[in-house]
């Protein structure tokens, strides 16, 4: 059987003649080298063609163009990527895979600012990418696929990384108006004290909101300080920190309500709130040693608090966390020869998480729902890694890569509530005088420990000084987050649950000319023992899933002022084998239906003109195509295409401002919809929107 479907095989194949044919229509121009830089892949900067990986990035240009107010306005220009918008800061992610949803949903994904996770190994949010300052940030990286040997199981679908503002450079201050009262002040400042560079980064926003009870304040500080120890060493270090207080609109159920004007605007759950703080700090000491080796090592700690009403569970009950992580870093790079070089590293790591579940009220007719406390509990986690990879030019044309590593978690989880599906004093849950079990279940005191070993490799063929053919092959692990073995529902328990493994292979073409660049890549993955939660939010696992299909990345200079640009991915993501999940009849089998929450095709295209005078003028096509909302594949969402216009002028040496003008035709749309409990549900788009930015550099 073929990795790829013959179906989508023959869908592949049109897209590449059209790639293909496009490369030949420029192959009378000059090359240019690839040396687009990126360190996503190894830690280390280096062109983004020595990499056997497929990623994407947004330099600072760019990102200041884009003007982000949610990181799916810049992130989605990326190939195989799907940021989805929820309300405020809020968000799902999807990089060559569905929509995930639920707690432990995240640990699909390495997301990283300067290459740490911006939360430990076993304990991610959905939505962490609200605690980094993305929006001021040097450069965006996105790798599509399992990651390498520095990244390990949580980068099975893919890894993000926020590379900060070095401290050297300009200054600059920029105020941003739109709709719905937003107002943003982002402020940087850089300073030179002689061996030792600093550069303090803020960032203040608020957001009415578009929805009745809904908007937010955050606050986001970055403060970098470079030092130049001596000629071969230096030591750099980050303090970020975060804080969110959002009023949460939630979604609009009935099936095309979000069509519906009347409906538009309402919120259900007008007590519903997020607030979120985050700290982190790193401390980077890197050294060069003689021959071209050299040796980093980064120690950091973490810090988090949240209170969130989960407006979306029936009873709306009230969880409160905290956090305190600890780890370092460590890579030694040895040169062996011209052809041949060996990095070799240890990482570890030790977490301390808190989790509190609490329902105000009772639900009527809903006693299985109790009100009291539904998880109380500590999760003391040790984690840690050792690896080891390898870079080998075969041949003027050929080299090879491959790396290793092998991967230790340990949970240790300690209940303050009486064990069992009962309610929080230990009494059952009563239909009428029928004994029930409560919907949530505590196990007991234990411990679990988890190992993966993680293998990538692959090859790379250069032809001549535009082109190159790569192969790169992957499997890992990733083990089980800790909401996903202790926040469970009646009739699991943590046994229940093993580590995800997945396979890998991907063939990709690069090309780089004077006036057109290529990015183009297959790909097939296979997933074992997978994850996920179902429409009734409980843990499924067991699942055998596959993800296959084909994006492109395409930039073609028209002329000299003119720019065509587009990103987009055609893909299936589907069972593998017929999961029990709750609300599909035993007689359904959805073996080879649709995952949820899964488009076949997306993609964002840029049309973009600068004039003599150095204005910018970007005109942006967002494509989503359609997709099921529950797993039997009946009930589905049409899809939606938007339109963008940006307009940067600068109005004197120092002084630019920028008009963005977002969803220009003013589309009805969803920023993502579902099926639960019964219901349509959609998180509304907005409206037709106009955001005046103003910045001075000095």
């Amino acid at each position: 059987m073929s990795l790829l479907s013959p179906a989508l095989l023959a869908h592949c194949r049109r897209r590449a003649v059209v790639a293909v044919l496009l490369a030949v229509g420029s192959s009378g121009v000059q090359s240019a080298s690839m040396e687009s830089m990126v360190v996503i892949g190894t830690r280390s900067e280096q062109p983004l063609a020595a990499l056997n990986v497929s990623v994407g990035a947004i330099p600072e240009a760019e990102v200041a163009l884009i003007g982000a107010v949610h990181p799916n306005e810049s992130l989605g220009r990326i190939a195989g990527s799907w940021i989805s918008r929820g309300n405020g800061q809020e968000h799902l992610t999807a990089i060559r895979s569905p929509v995930f949803t639920g707690p432990g949903s995240c640990g699909a994904f390495y997301m990283a600012e300067d290459g740490i996770q911006i939360r430990p190994n076993g304990f991610c949010n959905v939505n962490q990418l609200m605690e980094v300052n993305s929006e001021q940030a040097q450069r965006l990286e996105l790798l599509r696929g399992p990651g390498t040997f520095v990244h390990g199981g949580n980068a099975q679908h893919g890894a993000i990384n926020v590379v900060s503002r070095p401290a050297t450079g300009d200054s600059d201050v920029a105020v941003t108006g739109g709709p719905h009262d937003y107002a943003r002040l982002l402020f940087s400042g850089a300073s030179d004290l002689g061996d030792t560079d600093l550069r303090l980064n803020l960032n203040g926003v608020h957001d009415g909101g578009y929805m009745d009870d809904a908007g937010y304040d955050q606050q986001k500080l970055g403060l970098r300080a470079d030092t130049q120890l001596d000629a071969s060493t230096r030591f750099e270090s980050l303090l970020s920190a975060t804080n969110l207080n959002q009023e949460t609109a939630g979604y609009v159920e009935g099936e095309g309500s979000y069509k519906d004007d009347a409906l538009r605007k309402t919120n259900a759950f007008p007590d519903a709130f997020r607030d979120n703080t985050a700290a982190r700090w790193y401390g980077r000491w890197l050294h060069e040693l003689d021959g071209g080796d050299s040796v980093n090592v980064t120690p950091y700690l973490r810090y988090q608090q949240s209170r969130f009403r989960q407006h979306f569970l029936v009873g709306q009950p009230l969880e409160e966390s905290d956090l305190h992580s600890a780890g370092w870093q460590s890579l030694y790079n040895l040169r062996i020869d011209d052809a041949m070089s060996v990095a070799l590293g240890l990482d570890g790591e030790w977490t301390r998480g808190d989790l509190t579940e609490y329902q105000p009220d009772t639900v009527a007719g809903r006693p299985e729902f109790p009100q009291g406390y539904h998880y109380d509990y500590r999760v003391d986690a040790l984690g840690g890694a050792l690896f080891a990879a390898l870079d080998w030019q075969l041949a003027p044309r050929w080299s090879f890569d491959a790396g290793l590593r092998q991967e230790y978690q340990r949970y240790d989880y300690d209940n303050h509530l009486p064990v069992g599906a009962v309610r929080d004093d230990g009494s059952p849950c009563l239909r009428g005088a029928v004994v029930i079990d409560c919907r949530y279940v505590r196990p007991d005191d234990r411990r679990d420990e988890f190992g993966g070993l993680g293998i990538d490799g692959g090859v790379k063929y250069a032809i001549g000084d535009t082109q190159q053919l790569r192969l790169h092959l992957a499997s890992g692990e990733r083990a089980p987050q800790a909401a996903e073995l202790y926040r469970l529902q009646s009739s699991q328990q943590p046994e229940d649950l093993d580590s995800e493994r997945m396979r890998s292979v991907e063939l990709g073409w690069r090309a780089q000319y004077t006036t057109f660049s290529a990015d183009l890549a297959l790909f097939a993955m296979r997933k074992e023992e997978a994850i996920f939660q179902d429409a009734e939010r409980r843990n499924i696992n067991g699942a055998e899933t596959e993800h296959e299909g084909f994006e492109y990345s395409l930039r073609w200079q028209l002329f000299d002022d003119w720019l065509l640009s587009t990103d987009g991915t055609l893909a299936r993501h589907r069972f593998r084998n017929d999961p029990p999940l709750t609300g599909v009849a035993a007689a359904a089998d959805i073996s080879g239906n649709d995952m949820v929450v899964a488009p076949r095709h997306g993609a964002s295209t840029r049309l973009q003109y600068q004039t003599q005078r150095g204005a910018t003028w970007e005109l942006e096509w967002v494509h989503l195509g359609r997709y099921y909302l529950e797993a039997t594949n009946t009930a589905s969402y049409p899809g939606h295409d938007l339109l963008h216009l940006r307009w940067q002028q600068p109005l004197t040496e120092q002084v630019s401002t920028t008009v963005r003008l977002m969803n220009l035709t003013d589309r009805a749309y969803a920023e993502r919809a579902d099926y639960a409990f019964g219901n349509y549900r959609y998180f509304i788009g907005e409206p037709r929107a106009l955001y005046v930015e103003l910045k001075a550099q000095f």
